[in-house]
């Protein structure tokens, strides 16, 4: 499928069941594909994110992912107050991306527009890039410091994997490059080796604990994922924000998606999708088949062993090379915006 004709089916997904809902104050895209020219094929393991933005102080529920005409949607609801100014998205290293262009589906008060209208211009001045950064920098903190030490394996490990992940982020955002989720190191991998930040991007993979790991292991793992991800998404009931991740319409995302990236030879680039998707699969087994998720166990510690993770003790000394290696990320991030052309003088 087409990009443009994705965009289509989200568009009429909107107009027959968003648009009606109560406090529906218009939706727009964001995510990877903003960026894409509509006659470029969106691949079997993408999908189309959209925004939807309501009144409601309190949004509705992420649905995720999920098939529209045969479009995967990921659909996520926003209150207008996460809007407020543009000011406040120019802030945030997930926000501000969807308004450097016009992606707005729907706009019934015009307000979209206007938003859209005041952070354009702004969206590459330096000082709201590295505020931008710095955003991105104190959710790695705030992450990392806030780990459970008395939580299940799974869910130390979740709290331990996204904020390590968001620092690709740090990178992405300085060099103007979509925060994307599933791809990141994939992406900020290309940044890095555009700018002959090489060594930094080693440097990642070693806080990752995949700098070592060789492509047949990391096969073996995806195939070990794969056993666990049919189970969870056969038992599932108890819903989760990540839930529709963990579907038969998003295997294509979470299996075969990193299926691809080994094949490609980018092994170390799907340990990330792996390893949370990993996680996610055993947090539903373990609401809702612990004895499967009990069989499946040893294949998952597997997995963190290989990446130095294996016990809390291990995660927290990971985590604590982390936080000590965020004043060179921060320098790294610098380095980029510097000699970033598209990024120009402002004042924020």
């Amino acid at each position: 499928m087409k990009v443009e004709e994705a965009r289509k089916v989200a568009a009429r997904w909107v107009a027959q069941h968003a648009s009606r809902e109560a406090g529906f104050r218009g939706a727009y895209f964001s995510g990877s594909t903003v960026g894409l020219p509509g006659e470029a094929e969106l691949a079997e393991s993408s999908d189309i994110d959209l925004i939807v933005v309501t009144s409601l102080a309190a949004p509705p529920a992420k649905p995720g992912k999920f098939r529209f005409e045969q479009a995967l949607l990921e659909v996520t609801y926003l209150s207008w107050n996460q809007l407020a100014s543009a000011e406040t998205v120019l802030s945030d290293y997930h926000l501000a991306g969807s308004f450097r262009t016009d992606t707005i589906i729907a706009d019934p008060t015009g307000r979209l527009r206007r938003l859209q209208a005041e952070v354009a211009p702004r969206f590459a001045e330096k000082p709201w890039v590295l505020r931008r950064c710095r955003h991105a920098l104190a959710r790695i903190e705030r992450g990392l410091r806030g780990i459970d030490l008395a939580a299940p394996r799974q869910d130390q490990v979740l709290g331990w994997l996204f904020p390590t992940g968001i620092t690709t982020h740090v990178l992405l955002t300085a060099a103007l490059r979509n925060p994307t989720i599933r791809l990141r190191y994939l992406a900020v991998r290309e940044v890095l080796e555009a700018y002959g930040l090489g060594a930094t991007y080693a440097e990642l993979l070693q806080l990752l604990g995949c700098s070592q790991l060789t492509a047949r292991r990391t096969e073996e793992h995806w195939e070990a994922l794969e056993r666990t991800f049919d189970t969870a998404a056969a038992r599932a009931a108890t819903p989760f924000p990540f839930s529709s991740d963990i579907t038969p319409s998003a295997r294509s995302v979470a299996i075969d998606g990193s299926r691809e990236l080994i094949q490609r030879g980018r092994h170390q680039e799907a340990v990330f999708w792996i390893t949370a998707t990993f996680a996610r699969c055993h947090k539903i087994l373990a609401a809702d088949a612990p004895e499967e998720g009990e069989r499946l166990a040893p294949d998952f510690l597997a997995l963190l062993t290989d990446l130095g993770v294996g016990t809390t003790e291990a995660l927290l000394r990971r985590a604590d090379e982390v936080l000590h290696y965020l004043p060179r990320l921060m320098s790294a991030a610098l380095t980029i915006v510097d000699a970033n052309p598209d990024i120009h003088p402002g004042s924020a």
